[in-house]
């Protein structure tokens, strides 16, 4: 009896051996599969952190029977990422716009807190001023189906971790935790992709022309929106939102040169 325990015994610790040498080959198999050659985290040149998101496939907008949507993240259908591409592990912070810019327009101070009151049209002067100063052109906002499918990071459901609200407050800052005001970036719990403060903080403007029927009326592959339009797209929600204006479909619009303090943005980066 004493045998057959030790034996069955040693079976199972070679079984749990062999699970986790598969579980990590095929981790090491997709990380370099991410990478195509890339750097994972890439740093600049005044400390920004950007994360190599890989390319692939997502359901874009909301599904109607799990998640209380709004009828402009609809209807759902398949997007295609074709290339990947680096995205800013945090919101760009107050230091790093004073550093670029020269000035400080947010209205809560705080040097790691995320850059506000600054409109999408400030974002390009940013963007321009950053290249020049690192010597290529490479910078850039994402595009509204590179910011969800990012900030998705291979979910489906309402929200990265799931579909509770509850449990927004431990990734988040909103108007159930907030109290009124930014926060230093990265306090958070990051989504499975690494990046932080995906929802909360502030709303995050991204490269897209705002369209109603986006969802209907763009390509599959690589969408970049409407060739013009009234406005352009904010994402993720901010410091004043509801948990409902928190989740990875949400889509609001603001004239481009709109400021207010509760919008600000993520940088994009395109592989050399």
């Amino acid at each position: 009896m004493l045998c057959h325990a030790a034996l069955a015994k040693e079976k199972k610790a070679m079984k749990r051996f062999v699970s986790l040498l598969l579980c990590c080959l095929l981790h090491c198999a997709f990380q370099g599969g991410m990478a195509q050659g890339q750097d994972k985290i890439f740093s600049n040149s005044i400390g920004m952190e950007f994360v190599l998101i890989p390319s692939g496939s997502f359901i874009m907008g909301s599904n109607p029977h799990v998640e209380k949507g709004f009828s402009n993240e609809r209807p759902q259908r398949k997007v295609v990422i074709s290339k990947p591409f680096y995205l800013g592990k945090y919101e760009v912070t107050q230091d790093q716009w004073l550093v670029v810019m020269g000035s400080n327009p947010s209205k809560f101070k705080g040097r790691t807190n995320p850059v506000e009151r600054v409109s999408w049209d400030e974002t390009q002067e940013f963007i321009k001023r950053l290249s020049a100063m690192e010597g290529h052109n490479r910078y850039r906002l994402p595009t509204e189906a590179e910011w969800e499918y990012a900030a998705r990071a291979g979910s489906s459901s309402a929200y990265f971790f799931g579909d509770d609200k509850n449990a927004l407050s431990e990734h988040a800052w909103y108007n159930g935790n907030a109290g009124g005001t930014t926060h230093p970036v990265g306090l958070k719990r990051p989504n499975a992709w690494g990046l932080y403060d995906v929802y909360g903080n502030v709303w995050e403007w991204v490269a897209d022309w705002y369209e109603w029927e986006y969802d209907a009326n763009s390509p599959v592959t690589d969408p970049t929106g409407p060739s013009s339009s009234s406005g352009r797209v904010d994402r993720g929600g901010g410091w004043g939102s509801g948990a409902g204006l928190c989740r990875s479909a949400v889509r609001a619009r603001g004239a481009p040169d709109l400021r207010l303090n509760n919008i600000g943005f993520r940088l994009a980066l395109s592989p050399e």
